[in-house]
């Protein structure tokens, strides 16, 4: 008898050694598994923040651009009346200038002859001067035009990336909070069995 007991005994023994073990071994695998799940989580959570920063890129390049086309028209506008004043004031002058040109007295129509020609020079200047303020101003107007269009371009892309990832960040936070739940249970669950 006492040789069946010790026989019992030996084949019981391996059983009773195995079940912490194997037990140990699942717990181990539920933390990996955890561990997996709060890698995932934390990368969701990096791809919304990065959609999130791209959209405010994307809003502030709009902003710069509706700036950028504004101050154009402000000085496109500006540039055009500052023309016209300029061809009147012009006109103005040559017509006085010309009269005197045709005068009789030689030294007065020599002097008016010369204005007139520096008048002509000043006219070319202030114009060639305007003209490169037309062309910055039109400058402004399509870098302003090309940063608006990229910003909506990239605020549509920024919006659509952005709810694909706030979906899968919410699928890995009920994946990682079930998983979690489900290992406190079985963790409860040991303590009560002890």
């Amino acid at each position: 008898m006492s040789t069946v007991k010790s026989f019992r005994i030996l084949i019981l023994l391996p059983f009773l050694l195995l079940t912490p073990v194997l037990t140990n071994a699942q717990a181990d695998k539920k933390q990996a598994e955890l561990k997996k799940l709060e890698t995932s989580l934390a990368a969701a959570k990096a791809k919304v923040a990065l959609n999130e920063q791209q959209l405010t890129k994307s809003d502030s390049l709009i902003t710069l651009g509706t700036q950028m086309i504004a101050e154009s028209k402000t000085e496109t506008k500006a540039i055009e009346a500052e023309r016209k004043k300029l061809d009147k004031d012009n006109v103005t002058r040559q017509k006085s200038l010309i009269k005197l040109s045709t005068s009789k007295d030689k030294e007065e129509s020599t002097k008016a002859k010369a204005d007139l020609k520096a008048l002509d020079l000043q006219y070319k200047s202030d114009s060639k001067a305007l003209g490169t303020r037309q062309k910055d101003a039109t400058k402004k107007m399509s870098t302003g035009n090309a940063d608006l269009t990229k910003g909506k371009a990239g605020k549509k892309n920024a919006q659509d990336a952005l709810k694909i990832s706030r979906k899968a960040l919410e699928a890995a936070q009920e994946k990682y909070d079930n998983a979690n739940a489900s290992g406190e249970n079985t963790a409860s669950k040991d303590k009560k069995k002890k």
